[in-house]
């Protein structure tokens, strides 16, 4: 079956012959924006059911209903990986979370440390770029964006099965030293002043936790989460 140019996520089951209401921004996007009308395709996810091409049964500018037609492309789940980064600067912070939702993280956790210099985080404006990344880059699946926390509430209560890579920018030009371990696992990314002594200490001391150096040069901390991710998608998640 081929598959829609236009996509959208909806909270809605869907199925075939499954009838979706679409709410005023949704209408107003594909009628007003889009230029759609009855029988014009749309490919339709929910998170969890894969890809479902739709068409266009009523609409207009403030709400719409679309049929299922048929299943275009299965659920694909992302590895279990958690990216936790301290918050940036507003566009940086986006730009990390965007990236992560289109590289594969099932969960993003922003995370307080000594250094971070932007604490103010509005989970609900991250979620909604988590959609749009997968809308637009073909995904199934839509990270959870989780209530920030400071980093000795995430390490104190941490679930010890999940192992934990953290960037350590103390070792700079050293080599990965990623392990090879199976299971669920962790990113953790730090500000752009990097962790504090007393958190590289508390973190080194962990034995869930694995330092690894992201080459020869220093990064800004959005780059530094888009080559930790790639660094680990590569070794141990779903690109190989």
């Amino acid at each position: 079956m081929d598959r829609a140019k236009v996509r959208l996520y909806v909270d809605h089951p869907l199925g075939a012959g499954q009838t979706v209401p679409l709410d005023r921004d949704q209408a107003n996007y594909l009628f007003n924006v889009m230029r759609m009308g009855p029988g014009d395709a749309v490919a339709l996810f929910n998170g969890h059911a894969g890809e479902w091409r739709a068409e266009v049964v009523t609409g207009n500018k403030r709400n719409g209903v679309l049929a299922c037609v048929g299943q275009s492309a299965p659920q694909m789940d992302p590895p279990d990986l958690w990216l936790i980064f301290a918050p940036i600067k507003k566009a940086r912070t986006d730009f990390i979370v965007e990236k992560a939702a289109e590289m594969g993280a099932r969960r993003i956790v922003p995370v307080l440390t000594e250094f971070t210099n932007s604490e103010r985080v509005r989970v609900d404006r991250l979620q909604a770029h988590c959609v749009e990344a997968a809308e637009q880059c073909g995904g199934t699946y839509v990270p959870e964006v989780a209530e920030p926390l400071r980093l000795e509430a995430l390490l104190r209560d941490w679930p010890e099965e999940r192992q934990l890579m953290f960037c350590d920018e103390a070792l700079v030009g050293g080599s990965a030293g990623l392990p090879d371990a199976g299971g669920p696992w962790a990113i953790l990314i730090g500000p752009e002043g990097g962790f504090s002594e007393g958190e590289r200490a508390r973190l080194r001391g962990l034995p869930f936790a694995h330092p690894v150096s992201l080459g020869p040069r220093i990064l800004r901390a959005d780059t530094a989460a888009v080559a930790a991710m790639t660094l680990w998608q590569n070794a141990l998640g779903d690109w190989h």
